[in-house]
């Protein structure tokens, strides 16, 4: 079979994960045309993208899903986060964050990642302009004197398409930064996140805790129903041992972990374990070529920054293109850079740190840690910047998540 041409110009998304749909989404409705290459085949109801993690999205995040059209198909399964305590295991001090002491009726909303999947694509089946390839693989890149030459290996046979932009949205392993030379910093936590789902036996109130111990974060993410999505890190060595445990003393080890705000932790549901590391690209473009989401910067998800930060890459990159007359122009990406250097360099640490500082079984720490929570608890200014930064606004966002900024 011959392969499929496409015209020149426009840009090509490799990846369909939740950063890249949105990315082609947000595209779609600036009118801008686009290409999105998909791994799987497009279906709702078992999208292997889109994992079994409860996601917990920032205020900015679910500004900018609204304007983009993909929050009406979400928002029903969505539970707010109405308040934040943030607190360490045998030390005194904790950290709180009001939704209302803010002005907002929540500082975020929980949604499971297959719900938030499922939005994206049926939001995608309205989009016009954008041509999707799936399931598809990326095969090689050519590079052109006004962009990219791409070959793409379809269930309908090979396809070559030509595109003024690259957008490396595929994921930690990123193919499209491989292929563009660009190096990534990497960091093994030596750590292992199990998701899962418990029913405590007091309301969580539309709250969300994040707990610090030696032993690394735990959260627990308001669900509906009463349910909460617990996030439960373990160091990398147990990760057998806890996924051998049956139900009961999978929700006694979640108990000694979190504690007893909530009361007995009961009927865990099928818990998911995900390995911990840090990829951090050591640039965000090259030649007519940009990095967005996993493929830039995967974090720690302590603070539950991955997807946030992600989302806010993808908007400030199709706010950059809607504005301009070639999408790949070396201004437009040195300008894309230099706007997502301060969210990302800021979110990247303070993830980071929270992990070295917050987990580290160093006695002598305690009480400075303790004081800094009880600080950003009681006084106003770090309350605020921490309550901002949380609700997912930091350095220039994307005109998009301001749409109804606090």
């Amino acid at each position: 079979m011959n392969p499929t041409a496409s015209p020149a110009g426009g840009v090509l998304i490799v990846g369909g994960g939740l950063v890249g749909a949105s990315l082609a989404i947000a595209l779609d409705a600036a009118g801008v045309a686009a290409t999105l290459v998909e791994a799987a085949a497009p279906r709702i109801d078992a999208q292997p993208s889109y994992d079994e993690r409860n996601l917990a999205l920032a205020r900015a995040t679910v500004n900018g899903l609204a304007v983009i059209g993909v929050w009406p198909h979400a928002a029903a399964q969505a539970t707010a986060i109405r308040h934040i305590h943030v607190s360490r295991a045998g030390e005194f001090g904790s950290a709180r964050i009001d939704a209302a002491k803010h002005g907002v009726d929540a500082v975020g909303w929980t949604l499971p990642a297959r719900e938030l999947g499922a939005a994206l694509l049926r939001r995608l089946d309205a989009c016009t302009r954008l041509t999707r390839l799936a399931p598809a693989k990326l095969e090689s890149l050519e590079a052109q004197a006004d962009g990219w030459r791409a070959r793409i290996r379809g269930s309908e046979g090979e396809h070559v398409v030509d595109a003024a932009l690259l957008v490396g949205a595929d994921g930690t392993e990123s193919f499209v930064r491989a292929q563009l030379g660009i190096e990534a910093e990497r960091l093994d936590y030596e750590q292992t996140l199990f998701v899962a789902t418990v029913t405590p036996e007091r309301a969580h109130a539309n709250r969300a805790y994040e707990r610090f111990s030696d032993q690394g974060p735990v959260a627990l993410l308001p669900l509906a129903q009463g349910r909460c999505g617990l996030v439960l890190t373990v160091p990398a060595g147990q990760t057998d041992e806890v996924m051998a445990m049956d139900d009961d003393a999978f929700a006694a080890l979640a108990q000694q972990r979190f504690g007893w705000r909530l009361g007995r932790l009961a009927r865990p549901g099928k818990r998911h374990p995900y390995a911990i590391q840090r990829v951090a690209a050591q640039r965000l473009t090259g030649p007519r070529a940009v990095l967005v989401g996993n493929a830039a910067q995967t974090v720690h998800p302590i603070g539950a920054q991955g997807f946030n930060l992600g989302l806010r890459d993808a908007l400030t990159l199709a706010e950059l293109v809607a504005a301009a007359d070639d999408p790949g122009a070396p201004a437009l990406l040195e300008q894309y850079a230099a706007r997502r250097a301060p969210d990302r360099e800021g979110t990247m640490a303070m993830s980071h740190g929270l992990v070295r500082l917050a987990c580290l079984e160093q006695p002598l720490l305690a009480p400075l840690r303790s004081l800094a929570l009880l600080a950003n608890d009681r006084l106003a200014p770090l309350q605020d910047r921490l309550a901002r930064h949380g609700m997912g606004f930091r350095g220039e966002p994307p005109r998009a998540v301001l749409e109804r900024l606090p």
